[in-house]
């Protein structure tokens, strides 16, 4: 199977391994979501491909978050469209590909990048290690790439609102105890675990596989309505000039930067 350079892809009886290597956070730019795009549909289309996993070769970042940079060029004001966005397309399409899709966390994910593994089937974090965000509204826009439609399904109204408004650091543990993650474990159990649930699932027909995700799916009332008034709503923040100037102090305190974001939490506090 091909190599997408900031992707490493190897498939091995049937499960997928998708490495993440875009240093020095692997930031989701450009380079990255294009990637991730065309790794989305490759693994979608390949009858060969039973189960995707997706994972960090940088032991602190899984994905910091969705360039910044790229963000402050969005056209602002936007119609609401009646298909979705690019972004969230990418998304649904781990969502809703007929295989399973898991993604393991063993670092810091945040913002674009934590609503890509929120569109995964599955979630596991590494203990002492995983670091989950949404710092949006921080910087005067809100989780657009699918984290207000699948937080609340995940964690309820309540939680997924000091996520999301608080902006602050969850941990792995803590992430576990809200249903984020499927299972928080120790770094040395965690591949264990995480290649033994894949190696299982791969060997299961795959079209019951296919059928039995289609069915849970279908209890996901209305997503892809939710994403569409969430890119709309996204879209609306743009314009304000708060956030240009939350946007910018990011930049200048040291968002992007490997300090900045090991930090993040606080730094969302500070803007």
């Amino acid at each position: 199977m091909a190599v997408s350079a900031p992707l490493h892809l190897e498939l091995v009886d049937g499960v997928a391994t998708v490495t993440i290597d875009h240093p020095p956070i692997n930031l989701f730019d450009l380079a990255l979501y294009g990637a991730m795009t065309g790794m989305a549909e490759q693994l979608r289309d390949d009858p060969e491909v039973r189960v995707v996993v997706l994972r960090s070769a940088n032991p602190e970042f899984f994905i910091a978050h969705f360039d910044v940079t790229l963000i402050q060029h969005l056209p602002a004001d936007q119609p609401r469209h009646d298909e979705l966005n690019a972004f969230h397309a990418m998304c649904e399409a781990f969502r809703t590909m007929p295989k399973a899709t898991i993604a393991v966390v063993e670092g810091r994910v945040g913002g674009g990048g934590s609503e890509l593994t929120l569109s995964c089937d599955m979630r596991f974090a590494a203990l002492g290690r995983a670091v989950f965000s949404q710092p949006e509204v921080a910087l005067g826009i809100l989780p657009g790439g699918s984290g207000t439609a699948r937080l609340p399904r995940l964690i309820g109204r309540s939680r997924a609102l000091e996520v999301i408004l608080g902006c602050d650091d969850v941990s792995a543990e803590l992430a576990e105890q809200w249903g984020w993650v499927n299972r928080a474990l120790p770094p040395d159990e965690l591949w264990p675990f995480v290649h033994r649930l894949a190696a299982r699932i791969a060997k299961f027909p795959p079209h019951a596989v296919a059928a039995a995700k289609a069915a849970v799916l279908r209890a996901e009332k209305d997503v892809v309505p939710d994403l569409l008034d969430e890119a709309h709503a996204f879209s609306g923040t743009l314009g304000h000039p708060r956030t240009r100037a939350a946007m910018d102090a990011f930049l200048a305190n040291g968002g992007q930067t490997r300090e900045g974001e090991l930090r993040l939490g606080d730094l969302a506090g500070e803007l």
